[in-house]
């Protein structure tokens, strides 16, 4: 019996890349376009989960018979989220924000078919050194921060800048890997 094919509603390398280090490859990739507007008063953990199943029902209705996985990631500290920052001002404010303090990163994966949409909601707590202005200059200046909630990557130079990280580090990187596995074994789907 031949199984669906995996649609990943992600143009994220990172989230191609942690696929691969468990041994997935999508078949087809197809990122959702969706509004990621929160909604009044939504909290972080209830946005991601909401943005995550929205992008893989959105994607599911090009690929009827897939499995669709998708997954967001929402950056928090406190109730205050920090999403992808429009500009160097904003990027450098969230930066100044996170430093020298804890904050949590909700990243939701969510598998579609036909038949259901399921989802999981992983949280970690990541704790930043106290920044310079030098450090909080050069990382904008490098222009890491586009494109990534909380305006930072802990993939790549931001690492630097973590103190403390309790939960899963793939979770911040984009995708829960133990919890996208189950989804998908529960979707149908084997590789």
């Amino acid at each position: 019996m031949s199984r669906p094919p995996l649609v990943l509603a992600s143009a994220s390398p990172r989230r191609i890349e942690l696929l691969a280090l468990v041994g997935i490859v999508p078949d087809h990739i197809d990122p959702a376009d969706i509004d990621e507007t929160p909604l009044k008063a939504e909290q972080p953990p209830r946005l991601a989960a909401r943005l995550a199943r929205a992008k893989a029902e959105a994607v599911l209705t090009r690929h009827p018979g897939a499995v669709v996985l998708s997954a967001d990631t929402v950056v928090a500290v406190g109730r205050r989220l920090l999403e992808k920052p429009a500009d160097e001002a904003e990027a450098e404010r969230f930066l100044r924000l996170l430093a020298g303090r804890n904050h949590r990163v909700f990243t939701a994966v969510a598998c579609a078919t036909a038949a259901r949409t399921a989802h999981r909601v992983v949280e970690t707590r990541v704790t930043f050194k106290r920044l310079s202005d030098a450090e909080v200059g050069a990382y904008v200046a490098g222009g890491d921060w586009r494109g990534k909630a909380g305006g930072y990557g802990i993939q790549g130079p931001a690492a630097a800048f973590v103190t403390r990280i309790v939960g899963s580090h793939p979770a911040v990187m984009g995708l829960p890997l133990p919890e996208t596995v189950n989804l998908l074994v529960g979707a149908g789907w084997r590789r």
